[in-house]
């Protein structure tokens, strides 16, 4: 996946490694901007620890996101029919569940965010299996889900999770190209 925007430049995505990535990621997650992230006060050894975990589960995949070359942005995709939302909704063939977290920057560019959530669900979308992306925001996090409805995601319901009350979203592809323009 490799996406170029006039404003933006270039996004790309590389598999990301607990250990040698743990110290960028401690510095994205922790930072007051992140605080829906809910790792305000993870240590180093939290976040690799974490990572770890999620790159030995067959159903979490995390990734880097890189913009024009340099890191960027962070993406996580699940199975919600086995992590995050297992009793909460019924899960249907082809959904995918989706987080994002943007780096904190001192040099912010405007679309950027935008620009991101398009590029990881155009990436969730290259896999012809997957049908719906799933998320799950906070229902106090008000940016992220009016981001998620620019590109085409559709509130469903509020749910509570064991760590937050969420707005259980969906997108398919069909609402993702009608919002954005990208096909994929």
């Amino acid at each position: 996946m490799s996406t170029t925007t006039a404003t933006v430049g270039r996004l790309t995505l590389r598999p990301l490694d607990p250990v040698e990535d743990a110290e960028l990621l401690h510095g994205w997650v922790t930072h007051p901007k992140a605080a829906f992230w809910m790792m305000q006060h993870a240590k180093l050894v939290d976040v690799e620890r974490a990572y770890m975990d999620i790159a030995a589960d067959e159903h979490s995949h995390a990734l880097i996101g890189l913009h024009d070359g340099e890191p960027a942005f962070l993406m996580e995709y699940y199975d919600p029919a086995h992590r995050e939302l297992v009793g909460l909704y019924e899960p249907l063939p082809g959904d995918i569940g989706m987080h994002f977290l943007v780096a904190p920057t001192d040099r912010p560019v405007h679309g950027f965010t935008r620009a991101v959530i398009t590029a990881v669900l155009e990436r969730l979308f290259e896999d012809p299996a997957v049908r719906r992306v799933v998320v799950e925001p906070d229902v106090a996090n008000k940016a992220v889900q009016a981001l998620n409805e620019a590109v085409g995601f559709v509130a469903e319901r509020e749910i509570d999770k064991p760590e937050k009350r969420a707005l259980l979203s969906f997108c398919t592809r069909e609402r993702f190209a009608a919002a954005t323009g990208v096909t994929a």
